[in-house]
């Protein structure tokens, strides 16, 4: 990246703050509360996740200085044209693992890079297929590590990932929330 920049990352997300750190970029975190994150009905599934980013973006606009640049991500997880975000509640959650179970399944996570200037987005898609699960290994994950603030009800890195997950084809690192490797190149091409 030619020119230095108070990078902030715009989530309160664990593993999104350990993905970007191992970039070796420092950055802080700031979140906004109360983000619209309504989209059009009309917009197709595989959009949602990067129009919701730049959605994101739009509210730090007038917050942010000069050298800032703000990374706004949004990960949904889509089975067929079905939109899956984060569960309401255990109910929901065993649900939604129910009908991952035996399928493959799209993770996509859009981005927005933003700066006073200059606004960047994209997106990334990884397919992920899921053994039949059964339902004791279902109420098992979803009691034990309570996946209420994960798209799809799962988090790839954590047990259900290690049992469920029989193939992956694209960035393991974008299932995990944050395309780590695509960040990395855009920043360095266009900032």
């Amino acid at each position: 990246m030619k020119k230095k920049y108070n990078f902030i990352l715009a989530s309160n997300s664990p593993r999104r703050k350990e993905l970007l750190a191992g970039l070796d970029i420092p950055f802080e975190v700031k979140v906004l509360a109360d983000i619209d994150e309504s989209y059009p009905s009309t917009l197709a599934a595989e959009k949602v996740s990067e129009y919701l980013s730049v959605q994101k973006a739009a509210a730090y606009l007038e917050s942010i200085g000069d050298n800032d640049l703000v990374i706004t991500a949004d990960t949904v997880v889509i089975l067929g044209n079905e939109i899956m975000g984060k569960p309401q509640d255990e109910q929901d959650a065993k649900d939604m693992l129910g009908r991952l179970s035996g399928h493959t399944h799209l993770v996509t996570t859009g981005v927005c890079l933003t700066t006073k200037e200059k606004q960047h987005h994209f997106s990334v898609s990884t397919k992920v297929t899921f053994k039949t699960l059964t339902a004791d290994e279902i109420d098992y994950y979803v009691e034990r590590y309570k996946p209420m603030d994960k798209a799809g009800a799962y988090g790839i890195q954590e047990w259900i990932g290690y049992i469920a997950v029989t193939g992956i084809e694209g960035s393991y690192f974008n299932v995990m929330g944050l395309p780590v490797q695509r960040i990395y190149q855009e920043l360095n091409e266009n900032f």
